[in-house]
Order: C-alpha cells, then sequence, then structure tokens
C-alpha cells in the first residue's frame, strides 16, 4: 500500500524502508542490495540511500514510500494519490512503473484527483461523483476524450 502520509519508519535509511518487506520475505542480503539499490536509482534516490526520512523533502519520501510498496512485486498495490507531492514528470516516470507491474501481474488501485495522470493510461476506472461510484471502460472516456478534441 502506498500511503498519502508516507508512512516510513523514521528509524530506518531510505535503503532499509525500502528493503523492509524483502527482508520480512527472508531474500537474501544480495539480492535485496541489488534490487534496492536499482530500484533506488530508477526513482532518482540513489544518493540518498543512507538518508532518513526526516531529512528528505515531502516528494523524496513519497518516492521511498513507492519504493517500498512495488520492491517485492505485489499481486495488489493500493495507492492513495501516489503522485500527489511529485513534480509531473517523476508522477508520469512512477505511473509507468505502476503500468509495468500491472502488465506484469500486479493488481493496481489508484485513488487520484489528477485527470492528467490517468487520461495517460486506457485502464477501467471507478469515478466517485456525489456519492455515486460508477465503472468507465477505456473506450468510453477515450471516445467522449476524441469528441472533446474536435
Amino acid at each position: 500500500m502506498v500511503f498519502q502520509e508516507f508512512r516510513l519508519l523514521p528509524n530506518l535509511s531510505t535503503f532499509d524502508n525500502v528493503a523492509l518487506p524483502l527482508r520480512i520475505q527472508g531474500k537474501p542480503e544480495r539480492e535485496i542490495r541489488d534490487n534496492v539499490n536499482e530500484l533506488l536509482e530508477w526513482v532518482g534516490l540513489g544518493e540518498y540511500k543512507n538518508a532518513l526520512p526526516l531529512t528528505l523533502s515531502g516528494g523524496q519520501q513519497q518516492r521511498v514510500a513507492i519504493a517500498r510498496a512495488v520492491i517485492a512485486r505485489p499481486k495488489l498495490l493500493l495507492a492513495d494519490e501516489p503522485t500527489g507531492n511529485l513534480d509531473d514528470e517523476m508522477g508520469l516516470r512512477l505511473m509507468n512503473l505502476f503500468d509495468q507491474l500491472n502488465r506484469m501481474g500486479t493488481t493496481i488501485v489508484i485513488a487520484t484527483h489528477s485527470q492528467l495522470i490517468m487520461d495517460q493510461y486506457a485502464h477501467p476506472r471507478m469515478i466517485l461523483s456525489h456519492g455515486h461510484l460508477h465503472i468507465e471502460e477505456p473506450q468510453h472516456w477515450m471516445r467522449r476524450r476524441m469528441e472533446n478534441m474536435r
């Protein structure tokens, strides 16, 4: 799960926060080191692997939380505003990571207010509006988007 408030362990370094799920699974330390270092580089935090959470910006903490959530390739990922503290470029980069995880079999549920981000991906949507929940398949909102562009 990716929480809006990060939920990082304050006494653990960036590296150790991300490594935690793999350690709980009992993975070998060499595998943990390789996987965590690679993912931290990918999310732009390689140089912060020894930093404690309270020394990081909100966007950096968000990236640590996302890296921790995806490091073990979960079957289900719940993300509450995962790109809320990130610039557009990093937000789209992390959404691409979620998209890749989804293609590898992870079910991903994202709560977001960002229409810009959601318009980049052709996945079913559950929309909560005025107390009502409805599901839109990609062909419906893509057709509507094309009509609005004319």
